[in-house]
């Protein structure tokens, strides 16, 4: 299996469709220049608006979405795999999806996943995320094959829950993905500790591109894209304005940290706890 070359193209994406269309072209055709075959854009790369009234205004479904036809034009001109991290993608029924979409070198759409996890939060500083209020989660994990590894896709608020790598890994990705859209206050905190995680936990590289700076619509975004080798080695890694970071991949890392701790092969089914008056009354 070949070694490549992988990219994170960190953004500040904002309100403007078309401008946030442009940005992502730009770094994109940077890093492609820069010999990465597969290139990954942050959590909403088409549109950041805290307005559930103004996004619907603005998104569209699969089939009318300028940002994804563009982007797989732009995967065929380059020959390239480009992930898109993610889109605000309307739904048939009017809903709106948080999509990540593959895309191959000759611009197919290879793979779609949907947010599974809904940041539905309230933090200490004020601030209060309420994502099940706009966007329909997903209900399935999503693996695609690149031509030397499979890839298991995730986005943002998926990293804390580790089962969905795991399953992941399980069932063939050596390299796994966090496209993200971090507050600066939960990953000042988390966003290192959490990928170097899910990487040392699942023996695989890990690549998340994430949004940066302060946003038009008030929001602050922590940056630091990140490229994780499978021993938890941070490779590459941004600071919070738009760019690139590019990293080697070599497979081989992968079945090479797995033969050193073989946590995948160890993994065991168990039953659930019970609570203690359950136990109680079992054992009575």
């Amino acid at each position: 299996m070949a070694i490549f070359k992988a990219a994170c193209v960190q953004m500040r994406s904002g309100r403007d469709v078309a401008a946030n269309i442009a940005a992502a072209e730009t770094l994109i055709r940077e890093a492609a220049g820069n010999g990465a075959l597969y290139i990954q854009t942050p959590e909403m790369t088409n549109l950041l608006e805290r307005s559930r009234e103004a996004l619907q205004a603005k998104i569209a479904d699969e089939a009318g979405d300028p940002s994804l036809a563009r982007f797989r034009a732009l995967a065929r001109e380059l020959g390239i795999h480009l992930h898109i991290g993610s889109l605000a993608i309307r739904l048939p029924d009017g809903g709106v999806a948080n999509r990540g979409f593959l895309i191959g070198p000759d611009g197919a759409i290879r793979a779609r996943y949907d947010k599974i996890h809904m940041f539905d939060v309230d933090l200490a500083n004020g601030e209060s995320w309420r994502e099940s209020a706009t966007y329909r989660p997903g209900t399935e994990a999503v693996v695609a094959d690149l031509p030397d590894m499979r890839m298991g896709m995730a986005i943002c608020y998926d990293m804390r829950f580790a089962h969905l790598f795991r399953a992941e890994a399980k069932a063939g990705a050596g390299l796994i993905t966090t496209p993200a859209a971090f507050t600066r206050q939960t990953g000042e905190a988390h966003w290192h500790v959490l990928t170097r995680a899910r990487a040392i936990e699942t023996g695989s590289y890990l690549v998340a591109a994430a949004q940066g700076g302060t946003h038009e619509d008030g929001r602050e975004t922590y940056g630091h894209s990140l490229i994780i080798d499978p021993w938890g080695r941070v490779l590459a890694e941004a600071g919070t304005e738009p760019g690139i970071v590019i990293a080697e991949i070599d497979p081989a890392e992968v079945e090479a940290a797995r033969g050193r701790i073989p946590a995948l092969k160890n993994d065991r089914a168990f039953r659930e706890p019970r609570a203690p008056e359950d136990a109680l009354r079992t054992a009575s």
